[in-house]
């Protein structure tokens, strides 16, 4: 594998950023955020969650640690699972960020088998990592084994004719407006098989 090859690009980009610093949750904070956003009274809360209203009010002000069965209750109150309930928002994370890329302006990286335009490359801390990809490939030959990596990918056709071979199923060809949507892990490589080197949109998940 080169530098420039689809599994690398998908390292780069999730070692794009800072480490975030995890602090501890505050779960009387959580639970009344999660109140607010509902727009509940504490009375409505409790009554959900089938609590006191006094216990809602100590819970939510950190004067008493709730047992299992009142977390249970307050995650069916709140219509959310027990995980979720321990866990806080991302405070880092930005609402209304976009990228425009016009068409040709993206990022170019080239690999012997495929010609990658990388989309939205200027934000940093992304869960998806799109870009679109001239497929120069015309035999699984031409590969160095299958492509693996983590996370899941979607691939949409934009023009040409491909085949999309997978580790576990069998080459599947695809024509312009097919897509798929696949577990990275499992083992995955494309070839062209129309007379012109067809472009496919790769969207690949990084959390």
């Amino acid at each position: 594998m080169t530098a420039k090859d689809p599994k690398s690009l998908i390292r780069i980009a999730r070692e794009n950023g800072e480490q975030d610093h995890v602090e501890p949750l505050d779960l009387g904070q959580r639970v009344r955020e999660l109140r607010k956003a509902r727009n509940w009274t504490l009375e409505q809360a409790a009554n959900q969650a089938g609590l006191a209203r006094s216990t809602l009010s100590k819970i939510e002000n950190g004067q008493m640690s709730p047992t299992y069965d009142a977390v249970k209750k307050l995650a069916v109150g709140l219509e959310i699972s027990v995980p979720q309930l321990f866990t806080a928002p991302q405070k880092d994370q930005i609402t209304g960020r976009m990228s425009v890329v016009k068409f040709g302006e993206g990022a170019q990286q080239v690999t012997t088998t495929y010609e990658h335009e990388l989309l939205a490359e200027g934000l940093r801390k992304k869960a998806m990592l799109p870009y679109r990809a001239r497929v120069r490939a015309r035999s699984m030959d031409e590969f160095d084994g299958w492509v693996r990596h983590d996370g899941e990918e979607f691939l949409y056709v934009l023009t040409g004719v491909i085949k999309l071979y997978t580790e576990y199923y069998e080459p599947v060809e695809m024509r312009r407006g097919d897509s798929a949507y696949y577990d990275g892990a499992m083992g995955h490589n494309v070839v062209s098989v129309s007379d012109e080197d067809a472009t496919i949109l790769w969207v690949t998940s990084l959390v």
